[in-house]
C-alpha cells in the first residue's frame, strides 16, 4: 500500500518531506499536517542554523536514521522547508513515525 500525500512523497532513494517550522517553542513536537506541510514546533532559535540543526536531529531520531541521511534541500532560511531523507523509507513509514496517532 502506498500513501502519497502532498507533504511527503517518495523519491529515488528515499522520501521528500515538506515541513513548516515554528522556532522558539518550549519543546520540539509535531503539530500535524497544515497547508500541505508537516507542521513542527522546534525548541531552538532561528539563528546561526540552530533551528535547522534541531529539525535534522528531531527527524533523525523520529525516523531512526542517521543525521547524515537527512538534508534540507530548500528553504534553509525560511519557515517552510523541503527535506530529503536518503533511506529506504516510504511515505507511509514517515507518516506512521511522525504523525500523532
Amino acid at each position: 500500500m502506498t500513501i502519497e500525500s502532498k507533504w511527503c512523497s517518495a523519491i529515488a532513494g528515499g522520501v521528500r518531506i515538506a515541513v513548516q517550522i515554528t522556532p522558539n517553542a518550549k519543546k520540539t513536537e509535531v503539530i500535524g499536517v497544515l497547508d500541505d506541510a508537516l507542521k513542527l514546533k522546534l525548541a531552538a532559535q532561528p539563528i546561526e542554523g540552530k533551528a535547522n540543526e534541531a529539525l535534522i536531529k528531531f527527524l533523525a531520531g523520529a525516523l531512526k536514521v542517521p543525521k547524515s541521511a537527512i538534508e534540507i534541500t530548500h528553504g534553509q532560511t525560511n519557515k517552510r522547508k523541503l527535506v530529503q531523507v536518503a533511506k529506504s523509507l516510504t511515505p507511509a513509514d514517515v507518516a506512521k513515525a511522525l504523525l500523532p496517532a
